[in-house]
């Protein structure tokens, strides 16, 4: 067959579907290890983007050990991976204190540490780790500049101050999410990404001289990493490069990954003789781009016209073109949350689907 995307036993496909191309999975892994010459321990891949078991296996086969995450789910799908290392970037409030700590219990196999940026984050993971008997590991996150969660250079002497009255809390280095960072031209995007990096660096300094242990800077998403990596000084966390979405191809075109993940979805109605409908509603692409929400691969000439939960109309040059239950197959342009609507993915090698892989990390508990 011509096309990469294509699968000879569609037919036992129902849609809409995610497709998932392992090798093409394993290509981008290597090449994500290229632009850090190799040194996996600079990596710390965010799990958000896969969710499943079976691509972390390959993550842990290709060398990287460690890895970030915005659940407790997906920490635990982690550790049932057997991942040696894993770094919650979310701050436990509420009852994910104790689901974080019974987490901890549970997987001792597996190192873990979570964000925090208050006080109070810190007396209460303290607290809880001192009537339990056990120690717990924290980086500070700092705001470097996107204004959603971090503390301010100016916040960092009380969040240290905090720490130290509690000897069963450690600190293991500091953590800056630069996710404001997207422009398409690479010289504003260095620029944006050294100003950042600059914040956590000062941040590190200071904390460093009054730390005895050693401690480490994780720092940035995709659009930054192609400035971070080159830093041997920091830990990058990019994610979305397993897969790739149209999205990165479009703003990040230096960061030579290949699109893994596909949706393939299905002409349901053929509405005139320029308009067509599929089987490709928001419920099966993330809706947080404005239209067009995929890049179609075998169909140049559709259009988005509209869409609606299950629905996707699009204007076409010649509806014939488009007969009932014709397949079609999409990238989507934000493959994270687009990943999380479905429960299951068909995993495609050689143009056959071979099996199902389950998308674990997209339920919000599984057995903690």
């Amino acid at each position: 067959m011509e096309n990469w995307f294509e699968v000879e036993n569609a037919d036992c496909i129902d849609s809409p579907a995610l497709l998932i191309y392992p090798d093409r999975v394993t290509d981008n892994i290597r090449q994500l290890k290229k632009m850090v010459e190799g040194d996996t321990s600079r990596l710390r891949p965010h799990a958000k983007t896969h969710k499943m078991v079976e691509v972390s296996k390959m993550l842990i086969e290709e060398g990287i050990d460690q890895f970030k995450c915005s659940t407790i789910a997906e920490a635990e799908m982690l550790a049932m991976s057997n991942a040696k290392d894993v770094l919650l970037a979310y701050q436990p409030v509420g009852p994910k204190l104790q689901r974080w700590v019974k987490l901890i219990q549970e997987y001792p196999n597996t190192h873990f540490a979570c964000i925090v940026d208050h006080p109070s984050s810190i007396k209460n993971l303290a607290e809880l780790a001192k009537e339990l008997s056990i120690e717990l590991y924290i980086y500070f996150d700092i705001n470097v500049g996107m204004g959603r969660t971090g503390a301010s250079q100016d916040q960092i002497d009380g969040l240290w101050e905090s720490l130290h009255n509690y000897p069963n809390l450690h600190l293991e280095g500091v953590h800056g999410y630069d996710g404001h960072i997207h422009d398409p031209d690479l010289k504003i995007r260095e620029k944006e990404s050294d100003a950042c990096y600059k914040i956590l660096k000062e941040v590190f300094d200071k904390l460093q001289k009054k730390s005895k242990d050693t401690l480490k800077m994780i720092i940035g998403g995709s659009p930054s990493f192609t400035t971070h990596s080159n830093r041997k000084d920091v830990v990058c966390s990019p994610g979305t490069f397993v897969f790739w979405d149209w999205g990165y191809r479009q703003k990040i075109p230096e960061q030579k990954f290949e699109y893994s993940a596909v949706l393939l979805t299905r002409v349901i109605s053929i509405i005139n003789e320029t308009r067509v409908c599929i089987d490709l509603g928001y419920k099966a692409v993330a809706s947080d781009p404005p239209l067009p929400r995929v890049k179609f691969l075998n169909a140049d000439d559709a259009i988005p016209a509209f869409q609606s939960e299950e629905h996707l109309v699009l204007d076409v040059k010649d509806s014939k073109d488009y007969p009932l239950g014709k397949i079609l197959y999409a990238v989507p342009t934000h493959v994270c949350p687009t990943v999380a609507l479905y429960d299951r993915v068909s995993v495609i090698k050689d143009h056959q689907k071979i099996g199902t892989w389950q998308v674990m990390g997209r339920s919000r508990m599984l057995n903690i």
